[in-house]
């Protein structure tokens, strides 16, 4: 990149951030300070729309710091295969996403033009494929973009076309030392490891949770189930003590039958005999 390239790059950076009120005297204004090639380039920078300059504020704000990082922890969960890394990340991108697009509308109102909800849904876009794609990322990153982007197709050269200046070919980030790499894929297992066994933890304690519910339930029911067998025995105690006792009241009772079948008997013989005696002397 040359030095006045690299000037106009600078200029654009700084006019990007301008509210878009602003843009057109203060281009102006620097294209005729600057003069030169440098003065026609910056003369030719077109207006950023509104979407795009909130984004240049969350730039300059240092707000993209965390977008891009998680770009790079989703590419390595991507590599690594690890879906449930993917999720809580996705998960985690979704909500950085939009508090960036929130924080960009409060930058914005600050400078006095409050976002449309239009206008945030474009902002919250662009971060987003700051945030999926290496090549956005640094093309948002420059601060000087003049239109939005859309993650959901990056026709080529739509980043370009978005950028006013010099467009980086990708996002420029510390390599990662393969060692620090090595480890972290191996923290990463372990955090699955222990992510794992906290859910076989989580699983025993509900099963052993059900297994005391069983318990105790079963010996609630044999409790019951006892007493009514000590009822019973006692029930029946009472009933062969009545039973023994209306044995003997039977006995007494036929004893009686046959004493008073017997003085039956002995009063029908008195009376026959005395009968005949009568019967004896009316004949005399």
């Amino acid at each position: 990149m040359s030095d006045d390239d690299a000037r106009v790059d600078e200029v654009a950076a700084e006019l990007f951030v301008l509210p878009p009120s602003r843009f057109t005297a203060a281009r102006n204004e620097r294209a005729a300070a600057e003069g030169g090639l440098v003065g026609r380039k910056v003369a030719k920078l077109r207006k950023p729309t509104v979407a795009a300059w909130a984004v240049n504020l969350l730039v300059r704000d240092g707000q993209l710091g965390e977008a891009v990082e998680l770009s790079r922890a989703l590419h390595e969960a991507q590599d690594d295969l690890d879906a449930a890394e993917l999720g809580r990340l996705g998960r985690q991108r979704r909500q950085l996403v939009a508090a960036l697009a929130r924080r960009a509308g409060e930058l914005a109102a600050a400078a006095g033009n409050p976002l449309s909800p239009a206008v945030t849904d474009a902002v919250e876009k662009t971060v987003n494929a700051a945030v999926v794609d290496a090549a956005a990322a640094a093309a948002v990153l420059t601060g000087r973009l003049v239109s939005a982007i859309d993650p959901a197709g990056l026709p080529q050269g739509a980043l370009a076309e978005a950028v006013a200046g010099s467009v980086p070919d990708t996002l420029t980030l510390p390599e990662t030392p393969r060692d620090d790499l090595a480890a972290r894929r191996a923290r990463k297992a372990a955090e699955r490891a222990v992510r794992e066994a906290e859910r076989a933890k989580a699983d025993a304690e509900r099963e052993n949770a059900a297994a005391d519910r069983r318990v105790d339930t079963a010996s609630e029911r044999a409790t019951r189930a006892r007493e009514r067998v000590n009822g019973l025995r006692a029930d029946l105690e009472r009933a062969e003590k009545d039973a023994d006792a209306a044995d003997g009241a039977l006995a007494e009772r036929m004893r009686e039958q046959t004493r008073a079948r017997e003085a039956v008997r002995a009063a029908a013989e008195a009376v026959e005999r005395a009968e005949a005696a009568r019967d004896g002397g009316s004949d005399r």
